[in-house]
């Protein structure tokens, strides 16, 4: 008996959820107890992914110990304990904070939160009034779909309604809305995944798909700052209408202060509009602006950190490509990241070439392979779990192979790696969702709160479901194999994979029917292809407006290039300017015993001033130009849609001269 295994995946399981955590959100700027909510909802939600694996082995343990009567010797036909096995009573106490705790969350706590994120009242207790307004409708529609079940059960014949069959239907309809959630993310997942990878390991996909994000993200980020721009309009009218002893002033600063010292200097440079008179704010009008700005703000914030983040990728992928014909074998890098001395030693720039344009791609082909092998794996075993006699599910059959040697550690090991790739697959889908530019998880902590608590409602309401699906696929849910067998303390906690009565006749046929079909679907690009007809352009390769965006990308791109060039030139002539002239500009202000009697001196002194004055001046105006033309190189769309910014030139520009 050792508590070593258990206690190592609940500690490596935090860190691992404190990690990912950290890497998306903002732990200084989110409030605290989003974070510790967040927190606890993707901890939990993993820890079930690495401890589900201990019990199924102490779970076959069991199951010997019942078919045997008693454990007998080492010696002899024997019942070994498993290497990771702990008191009975550790998972069941174990499992029922996980899953209790996560069900509060996802269904009572986090929707309270999300909408308590966005709203746009003045105090806490407005606030929190105004979340559970916005709640009412989802708690409704799920209370009302809850009498409609409970009408439906008590008028079935001999159906008595307790506390634990109301516990059981409740479990039920949560694990009906996990599986469907769970077909749909599989369906996609297990065919994308392989193909994501294999794809990257071809030259030249990932920098077209790549100009392609490019010429979509800008226009986001025009359509960002163009939000942006108009809450800044509506703040500056109102900071000119309302005083100081206004009743809603300290209401329309508390937003002016949501806005960041530089945008708030570009505010208030801006010319007044006199199209229209405002009308006196209401403490209503100043919450819904409140909101827009909330919203805004965080919109503009990731889309100009993803098109960064995204400028580098593509220079990177830009540099690969350049880098592949060198001769020299040696990686150069157009704009040189900063590393620290330690990775400069290791990562040198012969083995950055022999990696980046060399093994690189054979490593992703190679987990391109082995990812195929995996979802086949899993497609066929769920197409087959059903199946009891004779086991068709590889899973399973993987797993009695084990079982029969009573080889607890391979067990062990086949099951996190079965559970961890369906959970890599579902998890690395609800990443990705974008619904609306709603929820977007983006990472180097520009997730917004509202984006992280929809990510941990998603886990805590998907996990259950997917292993309860992974004990069914290896015939570890007795609902599944329909014969009495000695379960999980998982499943004796967390229920079985069943369904809510209505839809339960004929589920072992419609599952496996729509996991096929979904994945069948993601396999022939149907669903981009009918989102690309209904508007929403999508990467496809054989499609027109597909080369039209990537054209566009790749002069968006240039641009972006031509501007950091000029900002380099322009940093290494100050460089310059500084190391030639820094000392002489030093002496200039230094009292010397000739000052003010040498008049040929002061004539000197002030011939040099003239032409310092004169160098700083052309300096300062090349900057200038620098800034102007950065403004300048807005992208296609923004031009398209009409937007005019116009340019002065600095007063005083030739002064000097």
């Amino acid at each position: 008996m050792s508590l070593g295994p258990l206690l190592t995946d609940v500690v490596v399981t935090f860190c691992l959820a404190a990690g990912i955590l950290y890497h998306y959100g903002n732990c200084m700027r989110h409030h605290i107890v989003v974070t510790i909510a967040v927190l606890i909802a993707w901890y939990f939600s993993f820890l079930i992914v690495f401890v589900l694996p201990l019990d199924v082995s102490s779970t076959v343990y069991r199951q010997c110990i019942g078919e045997n009567g008693t454990i007998v010797n080492q010696t002899e036909l024997e019942c070994k304990k498993p290497w990771s096995h702990v008191p009975d009573n550790v998972f069941p106490n174990l499992w029922r904070v996980v899953y209790w705790t996560s069900q509060c969350l996802t269904w009572l706590i986090m929707p309270v939160m999300q909408s308590y994120s966005r709203a746009g009242e003045f105090t806490w207790k407005g606030k929190i009034k105004s979340a559970i307004i916005d709640n009412t409708i989802y708690y409704g529609t799920y209370l009302f779909i809850c009498g409609i079940l409970l009408i439906y059960l008590a008028l079935q014949p001999d159906m008595e309604l307790d506390g634990q069959k109301l516990k059981a239907i409740a479990s039920s309809a949560s694990n009906t809305w996990g599986l469907f959630l769970l077909v749909l993310l599989l369906g996609y997942a297990l065919v994308e995944v392989p193909r994501s990878l294999w794809n990257a390991s071809k030259k030249g996909y990932l920098l077209h798909y790549a100009y392609f994000h490019a010429a979509k993200l800008s226009c986001d980020k025009c359509e960002a700052q163009d939000a942006v721009d108009d809450v800044l309009e509506t703040l500056k009218a109102l900071s000119a209408a309302v005083r100081s002893n206004h009743p809603q002033y300290r209401n329309l600063e508390t937003i002016l202060q949501k806005v960041p010292i530089e945008m708030r200097e570009r505010m208030n440079r801006r010319p007044a509009s006199d199209d229209s008179t405002l009308e006196p704010p209401t403490e209503k009008s100043l919450i819904r602006l409140h909101k827009q700005v909330i919203k805004a703000l965080q919109t503009q914030h990731r889309t100009e950190t993803q098109w960064d983040m995204l400028v580098k990728k593509i220079f990177l992928l830009e540099d690969v490509a350049k880098n592949q014909v060198s001769h020299d074998h040696r990686f150069k890098w157009s704009f040189p990241p900063q590393r620290s001395p330690i990775l400069q030693a290791v990562f040198t720039p012969t083995v950055e070439w022999y990696w980046r344009c060399l093994l690189h791609s054979y490593v992703l082909k190679i987990g391109a392979i082995i990812c195929s092998i995996l979802s086949i794996f899993v497609v066929w075993s769920e197409v087959t779990f059903f199946n009891k006699e004779p086991v068709l599910s590889l899973f399973a059959n993987f797993l009695n192979l084990a079982k029969a040697d009573y080889d607890y550690f391979t067990i062990e090991v086949l099951s996190t790696l079965i559970i961890a790739y369906l959970c890599f697959c579902a998890y690395s889908t609800v990443l990705k969702i974008r619904v609306l530019n709603h929820y977007y998880i983006a990472p180097h902590h520009q997730t917004d709160e509202f984006s992280l608590i929809f990510s941990g409602m998603m886990l805590c309401r998907l996990t259950p479901p997917m292993c309860l699906n992974f004990l069914g696929l290896i015939h570890m849910d007795s609902h599944i194999i329909k014969k009495r067998i000695l379960e999980t303390h998982y499943t004796q906690v967390m229920g079985h994979m069943d369904v809510i009565a209505i839809i339960s006749d004929g589920f072992n046929i419609y599952f496996p029917m729509l996991m096929l079909a979904f994945c069948l679907a993601t396999y022939f690009s149907l669903g981009s292809r009918a989102l690309s007809m209904l508007g929403f352009q999508q990467f496809v390769g054989d499609d027109e407006l597909t080369g039209e965006l990537v054209d566009e990308g790749r002069e968006l791109i240039k641009r972006e290039r031509r501007r950091l060039e000029r900002n380099e030139e322009s940093m290494n002539r100050r460089r310059e300017f500084q190391e030639r002239f820094g000392a002489n500009s030093a002496s200039r202000y230094r009292p010397t015993a000739r000052s003010g009697n040498d008049p040929e001196h002061d004539s000197a002194i002030v011939r040099q001033n003239s032409t310092e004055s004169v160098r700083a001046g052309l300096l300062e105006s090349s900057d200038y130009y620098v800034a102007a033309e950065e403004e300048e190189q807005t992208p296609l769309s923004q031009h398209q849609s009409g937007t005019k910014h116009l340019t002065y030139p600095p007063r005083g520009l030739f002064d000097d001269v």
